[in-house]
C-alpha cells in the first residue's frame, strides 16, 4: 500500500539520443494518503539541455553545473522508491529514461525490478475520458485543480499535482482498508484491497467519564420526551 508518485525532467525527449534526466521528484503516499515524505534531486547531465526543454521546465545548463551526477544519487533514489507502487503520468517516458540512466551507470536492475508495480495515470485517464485531452494540465482543468502555478513544469511540483489527480481519477481518498499480498486489480489498473481480519487488531477502549454518562442520559431523556416515549435508543439500552 506504499505508493510513490514520480516525475522527471530531462535534457530532451529521447534517451537513445544521449539525453539525460536532470530532475527527479517523488511524493510518498501510504493507504492513499500523503505522508509528507518526498525525494527531490537536480542532476548534472552529460550534455547540454536543449532550448526547447528549457522552455518547458526552465532548468538551465548554468543551474545544473554544480549538481551531482546520476551515479552519485542513484543508490539514494533506489532506496527511496524500492518496493513501492510507482504512479507516473506517461510512464513509458520516465521509466525509459530511468532504465537508460541505470544501465549507463552499471546498475543491473531495471525499474520494473525495483518497483514491480507501475501505474500509468495517462492510461487510466484515457480509459476514463476517451477521446479527450488527458495531459496533466487538461486533467487539472477537468478536476478543478487550480491552486498550482503551471507556468513552468518541475518534477516535484508535477508529482504533487499528479498525486491529487490520481486520487480524484481513482475515486478520491476513499481506500481506508489495509491491503495484503492478494489484493485484486480491476481492468483500469486500480487496486482493490481485500478486507483485513479485525480480530487481529488491538483497539484501545476509553470508557466514558461520569460527566459524559450524565450528559448522554440527559440527551436520551430529551429524545424520549420528544418522541412520546418511543425513543428506540432508550429501549435498546434498557433505560
Amino acid at each position: 500500500m506504499r505508493q510513490i508518485v514520480l516525475d522527471t525532467e530531462t535534457t530532451g525527449i529521447d534517451p537513445a539520443e544521449g539525453h539525460n534526466i536532470i530532475e527527479i521528484g517523488c511524493i510518498e503516499m501510504h493507504l492513499r494518503r500523503l505522508t509528507g515524505n518526498h525525494y527531490h534531486q537536480y542532476i548534472k547531465p552529460d550534455r547540454d539541455v536543449e532550448a526547447e526543454a528549457i522552455e518547458v521546465h526552465g532548468i538551465t545548463n548554468e543551474f545544473l553545473v554544480d549538481k551531482p551526477k546520476f551515479a552519485t544519487i542513484s543508490d539514494e533514489f533506489i532506496e527511496f522508491v524500492r518496493g513501492a507502487e510507482l504512479i507516473i503520468h506517461n510512464a513509458a517516458f520516465d521509466i525509459g529514461f530511468l532504465n537508460t540512466e541505470l544501465e549507463r551507470n552499471g546498475c543491473k536492475e531495471r525499474m520494473e525490478d525495483i518497483c514491480p508495480k507501475i501505474t500509468d495515470t495517462l492510461i487510466l485517464a484515457r480509459k476514463k475520458f476517451p477521446g479527450q485531452k488527458n495531459n496533466l494540465d487538461a486533467l487539472c482543468r477537468r478536476f478543478g485543480i487550480e491552486h498550482f502555478d503551471r507556468e513552468l513544469h518541475g518534477a516535484l511540483l508535477d508529482s504533487k499535482i499528479l498525486a491529487e489527480v490520481y486520487l480524484l481519477l481513482t475515486g478520491g481518498q476513499t481506500a481506508l482498508a489495509l491491503g495484503s499480498e492478494g489484493d485484486g486489480m480491476d481492468e483500469d489498473g486500480v487496486s482493490h484491497p481485500r478486507p483485513v481480519d479485525a480480530s487481529s487488531l488491538v483497539l484501545k477502549v476509553i470508557p466514558p467519564s461520569d460527566e459524559e454518562l450524565n450528559a448522554h442520559a440527559a440527551f436520551i431523556e430529551m429524545l424520549d420526551k420528544k418522541s412520546g416515549g418511543q425513543c428506540l435508543w432508550r429501549q435498546q439500552e434498557g433505560l
